[in-house]
């Protein structure tokens, strides 16, 4: 257990740091160089992802409350929403001009798809945690970053690539789950 709250202490505060430490942020920018800042923040995440996933598989799930089994339905449209969101947010699309943060608004419906599944104490903690931190994430960028201007409208053609490449991305990670989570989601 203590693993995975570790794990989710450096994903907070790393990705936290330039929401609350913008000086701080910046004063690192400016000594190291952009580059190699950016390199200690992939670093943080890596560690963090590799704490995450020991302190999950290490941990004996206590069961909390079991959901209907008709939510699974519902967690795979949420996290399919989410993988199309994940990508959206790397593109230029329309989505954007909807959502200011696709990719976060994507790890709370996962959170919750996740919930919905998942009564043990390790999945509240975990999808709990990463769902609250990114609604506070949320928050803060909105702080930051003030009003928002939304982006041009694109072609239906732009909105669709990003849609096909969301549902890839959901079929090849439906398929990698058994490794990455030790649980198997469709029939072998």
């Amino acid at each position: 257990m203590w693993l995975l709250i570790s794990g989710l202490c450096v994903w907070v505060a790393v990705h936290s740091f330039p929401a609350v430490a913008v000086e701080q942020r910046a004063r690192l920018v400016r000594n190291l160089g952009l580059g190699p800042y950016k390199g200690l923040f992939a670093l943080g995440i890596l560690i963090s992802i590799i704490l995450i996933v020991l302190g999950w598989r290490s941990t004996e799930p206590v069961f909390l409350y079991q959901l209907p089994a008709a939510t699974r339905h519902l967690t795979f449209l949420l996290v399919l929403i989410t993988f199309v969101l994940f990508v959206a947010a790397r593109t230029r699309n329309s989505i954007k001009r909807y959502l200011r943060h696709p990719q976060l608004t994507g790890v709370v419906l996962w959170s919750i798809g996740h919930l919905l599944v998942n009564g043990d104490s390790r999945s509240l903690i975990l999808f709990g945690v990463l769902g609250l931190w990114a609604i506070l994430e949320m928050v803060m960028i909105n702080r930051r970053e003030g009003v928002r201007v939304k982006p041009e409208p694109v072609t239906v053609t732009k909105n669709l690539a990003v849609i096909i490449a969301g549902v890839v991305l959901f079929a090849v990670l439906l398929w990698l789950h058994p490794w990455i989570a030790g649980v198997r989601l469709i029939p072998a």
